[in-house]
């Protein structure tokens, strides 16, 4: 199978925010968006103890910041009804002038969601759940009159949706499966794995599954946003393997990602104390490392036969 047509837009970096109460949650935020950071994910995990809860920290966020655009990543899903979370996503979105995206889950950690009254899905019925609520956050973001969905999982049923985003709100899906990356291919604007689940070899091959997917539902695979949430750890001490590294390892994987697998989007996962060293060191390294690699990619193709590159 030929890989598709790369997006070849900006790149974007984030950071990925664990949602711990006893950490400087909204410092490290304004940090990110002092550095210059494009996104900040905020990891959904309401049955953990002691952690904030995603959307009210995402709304705290936007409050305290100017530029950042801020995005569950990802928000989970049976414990999140499509249609009241597409209402606060859409009212953050319209109070912050349009900084708010959309991570979604299939759900996980179902002993944790039980606990919490959430009912436990096989896979099969969790997909079918993400889909649907995919349907249903779109229909109430849309301006359409008389709004119906009668799935296997949710119902919705109004006269009118909304509040509509002040945006057209990208719609991220968290799935690390052959199944869901299909799905993901079929209906999301962007895929988001994470490193530990989804490392460069199975990147290479959801990347295939997800081009594939969205050609044969008549969609342009480049179209897709590409994530990668880096679980890894900027250790000066010397390489232990992937994401683990001194910054040059850093910015040696990250352009190999972005060049050689397409991946547009990064979340930095680790350590906060080292937010600075990604955001001011690595970032801008990694942006001019890609555009040189991609000009010269650029020059090589465009050069006739026989002539040098």
């Amino acid at each position: 199978m030929t890989p598709a047509r790369r997006r070849r837009g900006p790149l974007r970096f984030g950071v990925s925010l664990a949602p711990d109460m006893a950490a400087p949650l909204i410092r490290t935020a304004q940090d990110a968006d002092r550095f210059g950071l494009d996104l900040l994910g905020v990891r959904d995990q309401p049955y953990r103890r002691d952690t904030a809860d995603a959307p009210a920290l995402m709304a705290a966020v936007l409050a305290v910041t100017s530029r950042i655009r801020v995005l569950p990543a990802v928000a989970c899903l049976p414990l999140r009804p499509p249609a009241v979370l597409a209402k606060a996503i859409a009212t953050m979105d319209r109070l912050s002038g349009g900084r708010v995206e959309l991570g979604l889950g299939a759900g996980t950690a179902w002993d944790g969601v039980e606990a919490y009254g959430g009912g436990r899905l096989g896979a099969a019925a969790a997909r079918r759940a993400l889909e649907e609520a995919v349907q249903v956050i779109r229909l109430h973001w849309s301006d359409q009159n008389g709004l119906r969905l009668h799935g296997d999982h949710y119902r919705f049923t109004t006269v009118q949706g909304g509040p509509a985003p002040a945006h057209q709100i990208g719609i991220w899906l968290g799935v690390t499966g052959p199944r869901g990356i299909d799905l993901a291919g079929r209906v999301a604007d962007g895929w988001l794995a994470p490193s530990s689940l989804v490392p460069p070899k199975r990147l290479a091959d959801g990347q295939l599954r997800l081009d594939a997917a969205a050609a044969a539902a008549g969609r342009d695979p480049a179209d897709i946003r590409r994530g990668y949430v880096l679980e890894g750890a900027i250790d000066g001490q010397g390489s232990r393997g992937f994401l683990h590294g001194p910054s040059r390892q850093w910015i040696y994987e990250l352009t190999e990602l972005a060049v050689g697998h397409g991946v547009d989007t990064f979340l930095y996962a680790g350590a906060p104390e080292q937010l600075a060293e990604f955001a001011l060191e690595i970032v801008p390294a990694v942006r001019e490392q890609v555009t040189k690699e991609r000009s010269g990619a650029v020059s090589a193709q465009g050069a006739a036969p026989g002539t040098p590159g």
